[in-house]
């Protein structure tokens, strides 16, 4: 076999996979081998691209629509996408959003709505794929984590409670899963050149590459290396861990 192609014969499936971080992992997945299941929540038009992008590179790529939030769309896809293709091998829990606001003034609807879609996803996603990918007895199980539920954020309490919630998500499944030939691990990105943080001002900006000892934002690339890595055989003994990507702006 390839030793580029090392997951050939693998399906992995990346929830928020049609943009940033997640359309970067899909990609680097498939060019390891594996038949990548990418999902999406609403943008149909950017998830086919990045479904293009695999197939015209020789990958092989399907898109899965759903909310991860909504636990029994999670349940009757993933099920339905087993039964069609096979156990997923790999999961990657990427879907994310942000509903900013400092907590004296954040909305109840957006604390809850964060809560459900960045914690709530990673654990019905997982729950929807286990006992298939323990079965297979060999699985990876990678969450995308933040800087940011290691150090805070002000204006985003939500989203980092989700963040360090994920960790100890993470934690908890990996010795629960661990004889069963499944890893489970975490990545947490520092400030990375996506949709999200190209809004944001100049100034603000300036603010944070003055604090990246890199001296650079990270790119999804750079996390989608990460994730490669973790999902790799290679990773086999590794399980229960954070691996920051963050050009030294948290050394952990």
């Amino acid at each position: 076999m390839d030793n580029m192609k090392v997951l050939e014969g693998k399906r992995a499936l990346v929830t928020g996979g049609s943009r940033g971080i997640g359309a970067a992992v899909c990609k680097a997945l498939a060019s390891m081998g594996a038949e990548v299941f990418i999902n999406f929540a609403g943008n149909t038009a950017a998830a086919e691209s990045v479904a293009d992008s695999i197939r015209d590179g020789g990958g092989s790529a399907v898109l899965m629509q759903f909310d991860v939030a909504d636990s029994s769309a999670v349940k009757e896809t993933v099920k339905g996408a087993i039964k069609e293709h096979g156990a997923f091998h790999i999961l990657v829990n990427n879907a994310g959003i942000t509903r900013d606001a400092l907590v004296a003034r954040m909305k109840e609807a957006d604390w809850d709505r964060v809560i459900a879609v960045n914690l709530k996803g990673a654990f019905n996603c997982t729950q929807a794929v286990a006992m298939a990918m323990m079965k297979e007895r060999w699985g990876r199980i990678i969450n995308i984590s933040s800087v940011v539920g290691t150090m805070g954020n002000p204006g985003q309490a939500n989203y980092a409670a989700t963040k360090a919630g994920i960790e100890g998500f993470t934690r908890s499944v990996a010795r629960e899963m661990a004889s069963r030939g499944i890893t489970a691990n975490a990545v947490a990105p520092g400030f990375i050149e996506t949709d999200m943080t190209a809004e944001l001002p100049e100034k603000i900006r300036e603010q944070l590459l003055a604090q990246i000892p890199a001296g650079r934002m990270g790119s999804p690339e750079d996390v989608a290396a990460a994730v490669a890595f973790l999902a790799s055989p290679a990773a086999g003994y590794v399980t229960g861990h954070v691996l920051h990507v963050n050009g030294g702006l948290v050394c952990d």
